[in-house]
Parts: C-alpha cells; sequence; structure tokens
C-alpha cells in the first residue's frame, strides 16, 4: 500500500528541528522510495543541529538525516536494478563520472555531488545517480541496524586506505566519537598498533569492547598526549600514523607533535569553516611529515563498508547506545550534545 504522507524531521535553522506530517516525494524516472527501517544519528547531525551546516543544509526547511537501511517501497521508471520489497542501503551521495575531479577518478570531490538528507522519516525518496551508483541489496542476514553503518563506515575505510596504514604500525588516535572508534578498529584489520585517547567513560569502553585497542588513553588521567602516544609509540619515536577525529583546531596542532619523523598525520575531524591552524614549518619539513586530511565516500569505499559489516569483521551494533522513535531525535542530539551517546538507533 502506498503512503502519500509521511511523518519526518525538517530541519529548519540551528536547534530548529521539527517532526511534522509532510508529502511523500513521488519517484521520478531512475529514483527509488525506500521506507526506512533503520536510521542512525550522527556527529555531523549533531553539528548542523547545533549550527548548520554549509555543505549538507543548502535550503531550509531541509530533510534531515542521512545514514539509513530499508525496504524499497516504489520504483520510478528505468529502475532495472531494484524491485518493490528488496531491501537495501543507500549511501548519501554519488558522483557524477563526467566532471574535471571524477575524470581524475577523486569521486569524492565530485563537482556536482548532491547530499541527501531525509533519513529521519518514514520514507526517503533516493535520486537516480544514487540509485545508479551507490544504492546496494543487503545480504540475506544482514540487518537493517547494521547495514545503516555503511555511510559511515565508508568515510572511515577510505580514510584509512589514503593514509596507507601498514602492518605493524603504530596508529595513534585522539577523538573516540563513533568515526574514531571505527577508524580504530580498521587500523586493527590492517595490522595495526592502535593506541587511542579520549576523555568519555563510554567512549573508553567501546575502545576496548568494539575497537580493540592496544593502548587506551584516559585524558582526564595523562592530559599530555603527545608524552603518552610517544611511550607507546615503536621505539619511544613517535607514531607512525597520528590521526585526528574531533574537529578542533587545538587538537589538529596538538595531533601533529605526536607524529615521529616520517610519520603521516591525517586531520580526519572537519574542523569549523573558517578555521585555521599553525604547525612548526622545521619539523613538518626536516622531519619529512606528511600530511592529508581525506574528505567523505566513494561507490568503492561503500561497497567496503558493506563487506566490513556483513562479514562480522566491524561489529557496529556495539556502537548503538539505544534506540529511540522518530519523534525523540531532538532528545538523542542533546543526548550527544551531554556526552551520554555514542549512536542513537532511530526508528521511524
Amino acid at each position: 500500500m502506498y503512503y502519500s504522507f509521511m511523518k519526518a524531521i525538517l530541519y529548519y535553522g540551528p536547534k530548529d528541528i521539527r517532526y511534522e506530517e509532510v508529502t511523500v516525494k513521488p519517484p521520478e524516472e531512475g529514483e527509488v522510495v525506500v521506507r526506512v527501517m533503520s536510521a542512525l544519528t550522527c556527529g555531523t547531525d549533531v553539528k548542523t543541529f547545533r549550527r548548520g551546516h554549509p555543505v549538507l543544509i543548502k535550503e531550509v526547511p531541509s530533510g534531515f538525516g542521512h545514514e539509513f537501511a530499508g525496504i524499497v517501497d516504489r520504483v520510478g521508471r528505468g529502475v532495472t536494478d531494484f524491485k518493490v520489497g528488496d531491501r537495501v542501503v543507500a549511501a548519501n551521495s554519488a558522483p557524477c563520472g563526467e566532471c574535471f575531479y571524477c575524470e581524475k577518478e577523486e569521486y569524492n570531490l565530485c563537482e556536482n555531488l548532491d547530499l541527501l538528507n531525509g533519513a529521519y522519516a518514514e520514507y526517503i525518496t533516493v535520486p537516480a545517480r544514487i540509485v545508479k551508483k551507490n544504492m546496494l541489496i543487503l545480504p540475506q542476514n544482514l540487518s537493517f541496524d547494521k547495514a545503516a553503518f555503511c555511510e559511515p563506515l565508508a568515510n572511515v575505510v577510505h580514510g584509512a586506505e589514503r593514509t596507507g596504514v601498514k602492518e605493524g604500525d603504530s596508529v595513534g588516535i585522539i577523538g573516540i566519537g563513533p568515526i574514531g572508534l571505527m577508524f580504530a578498529r580498521v587500523a586493527k584489520l590492517m595490522g595495526a598498533r592502535v593506541i587511542v585517547a579520549g576523555r568519555n567513560p563510554q567512549k573508553l569502553k567501546a575502545a576496548e569492547e568494539f575497537a580493540h585497542a592496544d593502548e587506551i588513553i584516559d585524558l582526564k588521567k595523562y592530559p599530555n598526549p603527545e608524552k603518552i602516544f610517544k611511550e607507546f609509540s615503536n621505539q619511544g619515536k613517535g607514531l607512525d600514523v597520528a590521526v585526528e577525529c574531533v574537529g578542533l583546531p587545538e587538537i589538529w596542532e596538538q595531533i601533529f607533535n605526536c607524529v615521529r619523523p616520517g610519520g603521516t598525520v591525517h586531520f580526519f575531524g572537519g574542523c569549523k569553516s573558517g578555521s585555521t591552524v599553525t604547525f612548526d614549518t622545521t619539523k613538518m619539513h626536516y622531519g619529512d611529515i606528511k600530511m592529508l586530511s581525506v574528505f567523505h565516500h566513494t561507490p568503492k569505499y561503500f561497497r567496503k563498508a558493506l563487506e566490513y559489516i556483513a562479514s562480522g569483521e566491524v561489529e557496529v551494533e556495539k556502537l548503538i547506545t539505544g534506540t529511540l522513535p522518530l519523534e525523540q531525535l531532538e532528545y538523542a542530539l542533546q543526548q550527544h550534545i551531554d556526552g551520554k551517546a555514542i549512536k542513537f538507533l532511530i526508528k521511524p
């Protein structure tokens, strides 16, 4: 049975989200309407709720949320790879394949990368390009709850592979929200010796039980991560790879000082627009330090993320703090702000 109206969360501005009844957008050519079975809260959504987002939200009111999995409810003309009833997960974007960056296979930098919002709703209409390039049928035994983690994990898998993590590397991570925790887990699967640092007891516990980190640093007890990271690194030289997953300029600067000469610094956490940082150029140049910052995902990494989850190698369900109905989304976001959540599962 098709429904014309649905309950959804609409974003009107910072600290202004509303639970409303809205029209379900009928699928146009190539599009698919998905009944959302599981959606997840995300650090980016928390930031957007608090202060807006220059890329994610381009006009208001807007649909909100972008991590989800569900069931195909109806299909538009020309859709041949999916049918009503299929269990699917979709990314929140797909590259055009034709622009300057796509021709260089830098698909995450696509000039026509429209980001899909609207997962905090009973239904979401997936654009044709995403249906074609970045929507996948779920393995039969994979739950919607786990599959909804594909989008955030795809970002992490992209970042970890681009970093060039090698077996035996000492990898240090500051910031153990869900992204930092997933980065730690993937680095472990790549054979690294993983050291994480954070302050939140709930997340420190997840670093052990989910990420299986080798060393877990409570920054309430050891406020100087530079010293402790160096102590835990190979031969005390400093980290082979240092990863920032907070998104604060002062932490970018701090993590830079944790890496050894010849090492790599990955600034994975996005800072507020207009932020600036300062580095010691002597350390950077004569220390032969590599620096990078990877944004977003690509179809390749979206598929790799699904493989990681389906195989059970990344037990994403361990990151779920609790399950809430759609109308309690604002409460869930506030729990994040108060440091009492890793990920909430939202059930429309």
